[in-house]
């Protein structure tokens, strides 16, 4: 019991946070498991439910400023509760879908919505308010959450479709969300410490000066307008477009593919696929332990060069266990990039303006994600090859590489300095 009692309440928000995150981010990304019985059912082509899963991923980036800047306002708590909602109603409807429409606004824009406030942008908010030391552990094990949604809902959903139906998978999966996870969130996560007379995990001296801090610093919350005049943001901004790009955008959309042609069988790229998630999870919560111990700049630098380095090996895999050892060394790079990232734009701009800010970082992430996509796609086209597309991608991670080294780690406010009168004489 009293080992119980020292437990800071941060660490109990933060895991109710990411479980939340967990499930949404394993739901939304389960929509892949229904596409073929939904082809078999009602007869409709890959690009029309292709479409709705794009929709869904527009939304998604584009939802992210909006919850953050909410998220600064009025808390994260109503907005972990509302995104539970929306997902649950979006899964749930999704179950009872007849016409193509129907999967368009319950996957593409109730999910994609709901999703979108267990992100990026709202667990950096979580994690920036209540810990003042382990910021960058606790934005990786939100980040890890997310992660480790995909290797635990995705295996769920599919096993729940070939046993009972892909309509039954869909409804209990939106039914456990609303009846489990929605109860731990009204629970457990809170807006802030000062609400409860605490600290932040970290903090030093009473909980009323940390409450008086905390005023203070909602005072000087850096609204994008000021931040779109700081250098750190576009170079933040930058480099997470390239973490997209390299990372959702080529290797995610184009990595199965990519193998298949290569003379790899599907149990070969899936079990790279499956050791890359493990390893996502591993790297992501070591990337906020560096973060916190060694400091954020040289690792995000160092990160996204390794990034480059490994997608030129991808181009000289040669079997199954060098395949499988190159899909370990990125898996352990893939979301490495987000603990160093928002931990940055929480120590720049104050921690009651990241969830703003991440959240158009976090959108230009997803423009990355798009154009990559879309790129690779092109110069296949052109080339009948991933070569060109891979060593584009390579390139753009020694780039940021570069401009992470740029990134100065000075707090800015919102407020100039006041101009000193000049003296009377």
């Amino acid at each position: 019991m009293s080992s119980i009692r020292r437990v800071h309440p941060a660490w109990i928000v933060l895991g109710a946070v990411t479980i939340c995150m967990l499930a949404a981010s394993g739901i939304r990304s389960g929509f892949g498991v229904y596409i073929k019985p939904m082809e078999a059912e009602f007869g409709w082509g890959r690009g029309a439910l292709s479409g709705a899963a794009a929709v869904s991923l527009l939304l998604l980036g584009a939802a992210g400023p909006l919850v953050g800047r909410l998220a600064d306002r009025w808390g994260p708590r109503r907005i972990v509760i509302i995104a539970l909602l929306l997902l649950g109603a979006g899964s749930i409807g999704g179950s009872y879908v007849q016409s193509l429409w129907h999967v368009y606004v319950t996957t593409g824009f109730l999910m994609a919505l709901g999703a979108g406030g267990l992100t990026t942008p709202t667990g950096s908010s979580v994690a920036a308010r209540w810990f003042e030391a382990r910021r960058g552990l606790a934005i990786g094990l939100s980040a890890g959450g997310m992660s480790a949604g995909q290797l635990v809902m995705i295996p769920l959903a599919s096993a729940l479709t070939i046993w009972f139906g892909w309509r039954t998978s869909y409804f209990w999966l939106g039914v456990a969300l609303l009846v489990v996870v929605l109860p731990i969130a009204l629970f457990f996560v809170r807006d802030d410490p000062a609400d409860r007379g605490l600290r932040p995990y970290g903090a030093t001296g009473t909980p009323a000066a940390a409450a008086q801090l905390a005023a203070a610093e909602k005072s000087q919350r850096v609204r994008l307008q000021d931040a779109m005049y700081v250098p750190q943001f576009w170079l933040l901004m930058a480099t997470f477009f390239v973490c997209g790009y390299t990372s959702n955008g080529m290797v995610l959309t184009h990595f199965m593919p990519h193998a298949l042609e290569h003379n790899f069988n599907e149990l070969q790229a899936s079990t790279a696929l499956g050791v890359m998630g493990a390893m996502n999870v591993v790297g992501t919560i070591s990337s906020g332990w560096i973060c916190d111990r060694f400091g954020r700049r040289g690792p995000l630098a160092f990160f996204y060069f390794f990034r480059g380095v490994s997608l030129l090996f991808l181009l000289y895999v040669w079997n199954a266990p060098s395949l499988h050892l190159w899909a370990a060394i990125f898996g352990l790079n893939y979301i490495s990039t987000v603990p160093p990232t928002t931990t940055l734009t929480a120590n720049i701009f104050g921690r009651y303006s990241v969830g703003e800010l991440s959240g158009w970082i976090f959108f230009s992430h997803q423009v990355g994600s798009a154009l990559g996509a879309a790129l690779a796609g092109w110069i296949y086209e052109w080339t009948g090859g991933y070569e060109i597309a891979f060593v584009s991608a390579a390139l753009m991670g020694f780039i940021a590489a570069g401009l992470a080294l740029a990134i100065r780690e000075e707090p800015v406010t919102s407020r100039p300095a006041p101009i000193p009168a000049p003296a009377v004489s």
